[in-house]
Formats: structure tokens, sequence, C-alpha cells
């Protein structure tokens, strides 16, 4: 900002008294050099004096120059000064004619400093100007954070409803697609029947027709034959019944029909009741737009209240023009009673105490008049802030509408953008996980999954210290894992990492599409990992007598096959399913299976073979066909009661065994002659554990051992793949030897390990972790589908 040139008036006047200080300055010294030379005789003294007359008048003439050019200078250098104005007056030197003209040096010394007077004055109005617009900006900047603050709340808050709403949309969309999905499966379920019914409908018609017309044949060329009438007429009465039932068969098809009707009529009030939630959620988005019009009321009140505002000051006004009536009334008055006055004064001989009753009435007539005029300057103060306060509000007004008008766009510009970011978000999730599962099976690697069951009651104490943590980058978000022991942390990474919070259906989701696998003809294997109490059971069975929430891998991955199934049949496929369930038990393997409770010892021998096609076989193990998830689930429940478990220290019921569950699917398709043969297998292996945790005796302590001693052959055959040694030592252990083609090559394999949170559990997750990292790191081969196809009554045995 430019600095105003102070008036000439107030500035000349001390830089002329210091000039001609200055003067006299000089002036002095040459009084005394002249002084010092007056030792010649009295001309030199007249000289002096001569000399002192000629400074006078110097002195005067130079007091007057020296004015003349302030005001120049005044005039030259007023205003701000620039940084090469400034610059030239640091570095400007005097120049003189004469180095012994001291008259011109004091002059140039006079004009030297005033330009630095006139230049320190302008730079200490910038200060303080721009100290003023300092403590504006600063202002400024402070309302500018409280209002992005206040943004920044509401907006947040505005997202969480937002995400809510979102999310429950999601989890309404989910159910409705799959009630429709169920309707639509019902719904030509129903139609292939009622086609199967109407063809051997047509077919019986054709057949009685063509009966019929032997039966004419029959009379007219063996009327003679009495035996033969008599059976052809049984035979017609036959026939007869025969139609009467499929009269009656054709009766319960209409009833069927009818049924199927009722059904179509009930889906469609599931329709209208799916109608009924949609306006549900529009009457949702018009709740929005009512806190949005309600807002906007709030605007409105407050410009009532202005124009309410506005009233009271007319009002006021009013009272104002009152108050001044009454103020001319009362002077009308005053101006009566002083002319009372006076000629009551004239006849004061006659009225004198009439005159004292009428001056003390004068003079309550003046002190009202002047508590009037207080009241009327009262008045006016309170129209003034009226005023003010109706300027204020027309500006909050304004300033609020302004406001609103930008949260409204700014929240219309973070909705797009969140819708946006999530369809990128969901898409670029799919995208991953299709290219990360194409290099997987491209790899040949071991999937490896982690999951961390939640702290329990019978953890003990719970400590505020985390000893799991999972990073938030996003390389690792998701795939990352932390375990801190002893004050040091040590990183993994998986293909997926769930935490405690994760459900069943979160982690089935993971897997489901390695599931799906099994259908199209490829060997699949899931196993679950980790140490006693960690949830391995629970992750692949669930919990028993519970609601679908907490069921396992196992059930979920039943259902969905066997739904798939029922897809694919309208394609041409035809499927035949076999479940056989077993356990190691010590080194042995016991049928869980097997219709004879006592055979589930050490008497039966179970040998297991692997053939050229890299198909698992055991010797005299049970396998049952199975047509629905149902039955599946049945035999599921009965191997678990058959199944070993043992109380330990360490968990109440603990798994004693390693649990092996096979699926074997043999599908057919007949329109392209395309046969696969897929499994499936599930394994629930039993936890690691330290005798010293576990406090195991006797059978305990055997069990123990053994599995110990499984576990350990397990690492021995994952350390030798990761080393791609030659020789492999699957023959260590009957588990290793069983999931010998599962770890070997040729199929699609996931481990899932589970780790318990607890803090006295450290050393046990650590060394699980430490494991699952080296069996993600195997390359087992590239899976291959086992397909064949039908030549000349006989199956060739393909991969592809």
């Amino acid at each position: 900002m430019a600095s105003k040139r102070p008036p000439t008036s107030n500035t000349t006047k001390p830089n002329l008294e210091d000039e001609q200080g200055c003067v006299l300055v000089v002036n002095r010294t040459r009084r005394h050099s002249i002084g010092g030379s007056n030792m010649v005789g009295p001309a030199n003294g007249i000289r002096n004096n001569n000399n002192r007359q000629v400074f006078c008048v110097v002195n005067g003439a130079a007091a007057a120059a020296a004015a003349a050019q302030e005001d120049l200078a005044a005039s030259d250098y007023g205003g701000e000064f620039t940084k090469q104005e400034v610059d030239a007056l640091l570095n400007e030197k005097m120049k003189t004619k004469n180095k012994f003209n001291l008259k011109e040096k004091c002059d140039q010394m006079m004009e030297y400093i005033k330009k630095l007077r006139r230049c320190i004055r302008s730079f200490q109005q910038l200060e303080g100007n721009f100290l003023f617009e300092q403590d504006n900006f600063k202002k400024l900047l402070e309302l500018g954070d409280k209002k992005c603050n206040d943004m920044e709340l509401l907006m947040n808050s505005k997202e969480e409803e937002f995400n809510s709403i979102i999310i429950e949309l999601r989890k309404n969309c989910t159910s409705l697609q799959e009630k429709v999905f169920q309707e639509e499966s019902d719904k030509l379920a129903a139609l292939e029947t009622l086609n199967k019914e109407k063809m051997e409908r047509a077919s019986a018609e054709r057949l009685q027709s063509s009966l019929s017309e032997e039966l004419a044949r029959a009379q007219r060329e063996n009327s003679s034959v009495t035996q033969k009438i008599i059976s052809l007429t049984e035979m017609y009465k036959r026939l007869q019944e025969y139609n009467t039932s499929l009269q009656d068969f054709n009766s319960k098809l209409q009833k069927e029909l009818s049924t199927t009707n009722e059904t179509l009529e009930r889906v469609e009030k599931e329709k209208s009741v799916v109608v009924e939630k949609l306006s549900n959620l529009r009457s949702q988005y018009n709740n929005l737009q009512d806190q949005l019009t309600s807002s906007i009321a709030s605007q409105d009140e407050t410009m009532k209240q202005n124009e309410a505002l506005i009233n009271e000051i007319e009002c006021l006004r009013g009272d104002l023009q009152k108050t001044r009536n009454d103020r001319d009334q009362q002077q009308s008055q005053l101006e009566a009673v002083n002319i009372e006055h006076v000629r009551y004064k004239e006849c004061a001989e006659k009225s004198f105490t009439e005159l004292e009753k009428l001056t003390l009435k004068s003079n309550e007539l003046e002190a009202k008049c002047s508590s009037q005029t207080d009241q009327l300057r009262k008045l006016e103060d309170h129209l003034a802030v009226a005023e003010k306060k109706l300027q204020m509000s027309d500006m909050s007004a304004l300033e609020i509408r302004m406001g609103f008008e930008d949260q409204k766009t700014i929240i219309s510009e973070l909705q797009s953008r969140l819708d946006t970011a999530e369809i990128k978000i969901v898409d670029g999730e799919k995208l991953r996980k299709k290219l990360h599962n194409t290099i997987l099976e491209l790899k040949g690697n071991i999937r490896v999954f982690c999951r961390v069951r939640p702290l329990l009651i019978e953890d003990g104490i719970i400590t505020e210290e985390n000893i799991i943590t999972y990073p938030t980058t996003t390389e690792a978000f998701g795939r990352g894992i932390d375990l801190i022991q002893h004050g040091q942390k040590h990183s993994f990474t998986f293909d997926k990492v769930f935490a405690p919070e994760a459900s069943q259906d979160e982690v089935f989701v993971e897997i489901s599409q390695l599931v799906q696998s099994a259908l199209d003809g490829y060997k699949v294997c899931i196993f679950a990992y980790g140490q006693t109490g960690s949830g391995k059971t629970y992750t692949m069975m669930g919990k028993s007598g519970s609601s679908s929430d907490k069921e396992g891998l196992i059930p979920r991955s039943l259902r969905q096959i066997f739904e798939t199934k029922q897809s694919l049949e309208q394609q041409g496929w035809k499927y035949d399913m076999q479940v056989s369930m077993l356990e190691i038990y010590n080194e042995t393997i016991r049928d869980l299976l097997s219709t004879n409770r006592s055979s589930i010892d050490m008497s039966k021998q179970y040998i297991i073979k692997h053939d050229t096609s890299g198909n698992t076989h055991v010797s005299d193990l049970t396998i049952i066909d199975v047509r629905s998830s149902g039955e599946v689930s049945f035999f599921l429940d009965r191997a678990a009661q058959s199944r070993s478990v043992g109380k330990t220290q360490m968990n109440e019921q603990s798994s004693r065994s390693h649990f092996v569950f096979t699926l074997r699917i043999t599908g057919v398709n007949e329109s392209t002659a395309q046969q696969v043969q897929g499994v499936l297998n599930l394994v629930d292996l039993a936890g690691s554990e330290r005798l010293s945790r576990s406090g195991s005796t006797g059978d305990r302590l055997k069990e123990t051992q053994a599995i110990n001693k499984s576990l350990s052959s397990l690492s021995d055959v994952i350390f030798s793949l990761a080393k791609k040694e030659e020789h492999i030592p699957f023959r260590n252990s009957k588990l290793t030897y069983l999931l010998q083609p599962c770890l070997g090559g040729e199929s699609k394999t996931l481990m899932v390990v589970n780790v318990s949170p607890d803090q006295s559990s450290v050393a046990e997750s650590l060394c699980s972790l430490r494991f699952a990292a080296r069996v993600n790191a195997c390359e087992i081969g590239i899976p291959r589908r086992q397909t064949n196809m039908r030549v000349s009554d006989h199956h060739r045995l393909s991969y592809g």
C-alpha cells in the first residue's frame, strides 16, 4: 500500500531548524579559523567583521534555499520508496566541486538526512500497514480453518450415512437376487416336470389308439375264436383301467399346475414386497431431501427474523414520532404557560401565591420535557443499533446462503467421486483377484490364506498390547500381517489375510472359485493348519447346532457344488458324486463312514495307493454315492461323532487326528460326449502343540507325539519342495503320502493357516506363519484338467 506524504507545513520546520543549526556550526568553525588567523592587526579584525556580515547574509539565503530545496525534495521523493531508490540512497556519495567548501557539504548532508527520514517514515507506515493486514489475514485464516473443520465434520457424517445406506442397499440387492434365482430354478424344474408329463400323456394316447386298432382288427379276423375275444376284452379292460389311471395322473398334473400357478402368484407377491422395499428406499431418499428443505427453511426463518427486526424498527420509528409530537405539544404548552406567567407577573401584587404554583408547574413541565428528550435520544440510539443488526443479519443471511450453495456443490462432487471410486475399487479388486489367480496357476504355487481367530474368555487376561497388527499400505492391505515378539516385528505376506472380525461367509467367498474348479475336472485340496485351539475345525466344519452363518468351509462347499450341479444339468451335464471320510490317528487310518463301529480300530489295515493317472485310492475304504448336500451333511455329522477328540490344557475338545474329507466328481455331457473327473479334498489337520503347555500324559502323550511327527514330516516335504530336491520324503508319514498328489503337482492346493492372538501363543503363531510362508513359496507344478472323450464304448483318459 502506498503511504501518503506528510504535509509540508509539519515537516519543513524541524528540518529548517536542523539546517540552520548546521549552518551555525559551520559559521562557528569559520569564525574560529578566522579568529585563529587574527594575528596581523586591526585590518584583519575589520575583515573578520565583514566576513561575519557576509556569512549572515549567506546563512539567511542558505536557509531560504534549504526550505525551497526541501519542498522540491518532498515533491520528488513523496510516497513509497522503491528498492532501487533505497539502494541508490544508501550508495549515494557526496560530490563537491571544492572539497574545502563546508557549506556545500553541509547542504548535501542535510539533504541526505531529509531523504533518510522520509524513507524511514515511509517504511514505518508500510510496517504498520503490513502488521494491520497480517492481523486481518490471520483472522480470515482462522475463520477459514474453522469453516473447513466444520465442513469436514459435516462431510464425514454425511459420508458415513451414505456408506451405511449403500451397504444396506447392497445387502437388500444380494438377498433379492438370491430369491429371484431360487424362484427361477424352481420354476424351471416345474416346467421340466410338466413337459415330461405331457410327453408321457401323448405317448399313452398314441398307445391307446394303436391298441384300439389292433383290437378291431383282431375282432374282424378272429370272430370265431371266443377265447381270444375274452382275452382281448380283458386286455381292453386293462387298457381302460390304464386310461383311467392316466386320467387320474392327468388330474394330478392339473393340480400340480395349479400349485405352480399359486407359487407364481406368491412370487408376484414377493415381487410387490420388493417394490415396497424400493419405495421405502425412495422414501429414505425423500427424507434426505426433506433435510435439505429443512436447512432452507431455517434460512427462511432467519429472513423472517430480519423482517421482524424491520417491523420492530418501524414501530420504534412510530414511537419516536409520537414522542416528538408529545414534545412539540409540551413545548406549545410551555409557551402558553410562559405567556400566562408574563400576564400573571403584571398582576403579581394581586396573585403572588398563584405565581409560585405556576412556576412549580413550569419547572415540572421542563423536567418532563428534558426526560422526553432523553427518551428521544435513547430511542434514536436503539434505532441505530437495530439498523446495524439488520445490516449484520442481512450479511449473515447472504453468507449462509452462499455457504449452503458451496456445501451443496461440494457434497454432490464428493458423492460422484465416491461412486466412481467405489466402482473403480470393485473393478480393480476383481481384476487383481483374476490376475493373481492366473499368476499362481502359471507358477504352480500353493496358495496360502491366513486367518486370525478373535480373543476368547478362555484365553485369560486380555492385555491392551496387540501382538498382531495389519499393515495399511496399498501393496500389503488385506494380504499382510505383522507379529510382534519381544519387541521385534516379524512381517509376512500371503494371498489373503482375514482379521478376527471376518465371518465364515467372507472366508468362503475367497475360496468359492477354487471349489468350483472341482466340477470343471480339477483336483482341489484345501487343508487347515495351525496350533491347537487356533480355530481350524471351526474354519473347516463350523459350529454344530448353530445357524447357517456359522457353517464352515466343508458344508458351504458342498452346498455350492450341488447348486452348481443343478444349474449345469440344463446344459446337458450329469454328475455322479462319491464321498469318503477318514482320519489318521497315531499313524493309523480309520474309516469314519464304516457301518460297523467296531471296525474303527487297529484290526483293519488300510493301504494307500496312487495310480498312474495321479488318483489316490485307499483299500477297503467306505465310499458312498450321494445326490444332495443333505445326505453329505448327515454323513459329516456321523463322521464328527466318530472322530477322535480329547481334552488338554490348551483346548477342551482338541482334535487328536487328521480328518480328510474326499468328494469324487464324475460328469458326463451327452451332447458333447465329454467327461470330466474332479476330486475335492478338504483336510482338517490336528493342531501342533508343545508338551510343556498341553500337559499331555499317557494316551494323550502318544497322540501328541504322533501329531507332531506327522506335521514335522509335512514340514520336511515342504522344505524339499522349496529346495527342489530330487527325492521328496512323502512316505515318511501317512499324512504326506496321502496328500502326495496335492503337494506333488497337477492339483490346485490351498492352505489356511490359523493363528491365535493370545500373548502366550506368540511362539507357536510365529512358527505357523513361518511355515506358511515357506509353503506359499513352493512351486508344485501347473494344475491340469482331467477330461476324457467317449470313443467306441471305451474311455481314453486325457489331460487338458
